[in-house]
């Protein structure tokens, strides 16, 4: 059976062209990381920096990692964090930042990822003997469960200088900020230069298999170091997974992710034009939404969609496609083709 795995951007493969820079390592491309001393891994975090601007980076095994390792550098426990509602850190990192972090993570409503900064000013709570401090803002970008939602630059501007005003720290967690920088024609160093840290992952849109990168302040960066060796992520000769990575981060690798976005929307248009009891939400990037009504079983539609050989993720009462590299317009078609024959078959048993 032919298979077509929308469940997410993390089951690329790498390109032919990350595979021979992996083949082309050497022992003398190698080290031990946790002593500073991968010559690969080096090159790599440098060239990460650079990219989004930031004096320093680091690699780490995953994004949520990523996340908590900024989130423990830039906080002290007891400290409150403001996130989104629907944010990648608060619904799906296992409670890390208040585990892990011994942080107060205090959630605010968004339209679909936007809000206006300003309005949050009643959230922020100051030195008192009473309560927490109010220490950091989290940003996503792109936002996962709004549905891949590039965020504008305006909203960063605008979190910025309420960050500033109220002494906070800005993290982003920008597991696809590069899919946003290509959405909105930006650079992506356009959107981190408001935020004192950042996260991004390899392993998504950029094909990679392992690991994401953080990136910030070289003080920032010293402590992160540390956290990350505390939190089990130091490795020894990480040249093997930082090679291709490097690939991964050329513009043209970067660029290509439009193919995604343009086959992510061929896959909007396709489910759009149908009479079935669903809501398909636009996409801005990768990722399509496709909203069912209360009363429908999302299991058994999940074991339709796999039995008919598409892979999917339900998110409550919604299931989410993913485009990503590996997949072509024909695997799109025929994509479309197989879902909407599983979703009539499955309204027509109702």
């Amino acid at each position: 059976m032919r298979i077509i795995d929308f469940r997410s951007d993390t089951v690329t493969k790498p390109s032919p062209d990350m595979w021979k820079k992996l083949k082309s390592l050497e022992n003398s491309d190698l080290g031990d990381d946790v002593e500073g001393e991968d010559p690969t891994v080096n090159e790599l975090e440098q060239k990460a920096a650079k990219l989004v601007g930031k004096e320093a980076s680091l690699l780490t095994t995953s994004g949520t990692q990523g996340n908590l390792i900024a989130l423990l550098s830039e906080t002290k426990p007891g400290d409150e964090i403001l996130v989104e509602e629907r944010s990648h850190i608060y619904k799906w990192e296992v409670g890390g930042a208040a585990r892990l972090g011994g942080l107060m993570v205090r959630t605010f409503p968004s339209n679909r990822g936007s809000f206006i900064p300003s309005k949050l000013q009643t959230l922020i709570r100051h030195e008192d003997i009473h309560e927490p401090t109010t220490s950091m803002i989290c940003l996503e970008n792109t936002h996962n469960d709004h549905g891949g939602i590039a965020l504008p630059l305006s909203l960063f501007k605008d979190t910025n200088s309420f960050a500033i005003k109220n002494k906070l720290k800005i993290h982003l967690d920008g597991a696809r900020i590069f899919n946003a920088a290509v959405a909105l024609n930006q650079p992506v160093s356009e959107f981190t230069k408001y935020v004192d840290s950042v996260q991004f992952c390899l392993s998504k849109g950029l094909s990679c298999p392992i690991g994401s990168i953080l990136a910030g302040s070289s003080e920032m960066i010293k402590r992160a170091r540390k956290y990350r060796k505390m939190l089990g992520g130091g490795m020894r000769q990480a040249g093997i997974i930082a090679a291709m990575p490097l690939i991964a981060l050329e513009s043209n690798w970067i660029a290509r992710l439009a193919e995604d976005h343009k086959n992510a929307f061929r896959l909007y248009k396709g489910l759009l034009d149908s009479d079935l009891q669903i809501k398909v939400q636009k996409p801005d990037t990768n990722i399509v939404m496709v909203e069912f009504s209360e009363n429908v079983p999302m299991l058994k539609v999940v074991d339709l969609l796999s039995d008919a050989g598409i892979k999917a993720f339900d998110t409550g009462q919604r299931i989410r496609l993913v485009t990503h590299y590996g997949l072509n317009e024909d695997d799109i078609d025929y994509g479309i083709e197989r879902i909407l024959e599983t979703f009539k078959k499955f309204f027509s048993s109702l």
